[in-house]
């Protein structure tokens, strides 16, 4: 799903419909593509034209020990396994202050392939490439901003820590417009109802992890608006 809301506009990219309410809210244009890489690279690429900057936006996983749920990272140093991207130094130089200003963390982000379920995968994710914190948008964000020649920016909070595994109906993809499948997700719990407590818990967080967004992204949009 794609949403325009201005001529030359900084896009928010997210993967939940919940994300896309947050930044909407805000005052971002913005795409959702509901966890689907592919999906995702395709709206973007299509969109890019009519953008300034390329935000990528929402909850994500902890790579670093020490983050909680709800704690808001902003960064313009995007990695993977093989590849790492910045935003241009002046731009950078710009969102340092202002993630000082609104009290973020700033550290490298991973964009990964696929989501880290494990307590395991996340340790190994951290120790091979010291990014604070995963997703699914970041690489994507990173790399068509700087094809296109426009600065990126990483706008995220930290839905599960380092140490949380995810259940299986956490991992179930979601519907095309960003929401849970929930007819899927009950019947996972019913096969499986040894899950329930961890994805409720999984639950609370990433609604700790959604309210801390809606601040920073308010600030985030007036920052960029003001050039």
């Amino acid at each position: 799903m794609l949403e325009i809301t201005e001529s030359a506009a900084a896009l928010c990219i997210c993967g939940l419909a919940a994300e896309a309410k947050i930044a909407r809210a805000a005052g971002f244009s913005v795409v959702v593509g509901a966890g689907d890489r592919s999906r995702t690279t395709t709206l973007v690429e299509g969109a890019v034209r009519q953008a300034n900057c390329l935000i990528s936006f929402g909850i994500s996983g902890a790579l670093a020990p020490e983050l909680r749920a709800g704690e808001v990272i902003i960064s313009t140093n995007v990695v993977t396994t093989d590849k790492r991207w910045w935003a241009g130094k002046r731009f950078r130089d710009r969102i340092a202050d202002f993630a000082r200003g609104i009290g973020a963390l700033e550290g490298p982000v991973l964009g990964a392939q696929a989501i880290l379920a494990t307590a395991a995968q996340k340790g190994r994710a951290w120790s091979e490439t010291q990014a604070v914190a995963v997703d699914l948008e970041s690489d994507i964000v990173a790399s068509i901003a700087t094809s296109a020649g426009i600065p990126f920016v990483v706008l995220r909070s930290i839905a599960d820590a380092a140490y949380r595994e995810l259940p299986p109906a956490a991992l179930i993809p979601l519907s095309e417009r960003g929401t849970p499948r929930l007819a899927r997700v009950l019947a996972s719990v019913l096969r499986q109802p040894g899950q329930l407590a961890s994805l409720v818990g999984l639950g609370r967080e990433a609604r700790m992890a959604l309210l801390a967004l809606a601040g920073p992204a308010r600030a985030l949009h007036g920052f960029l608006v003001a050039g």
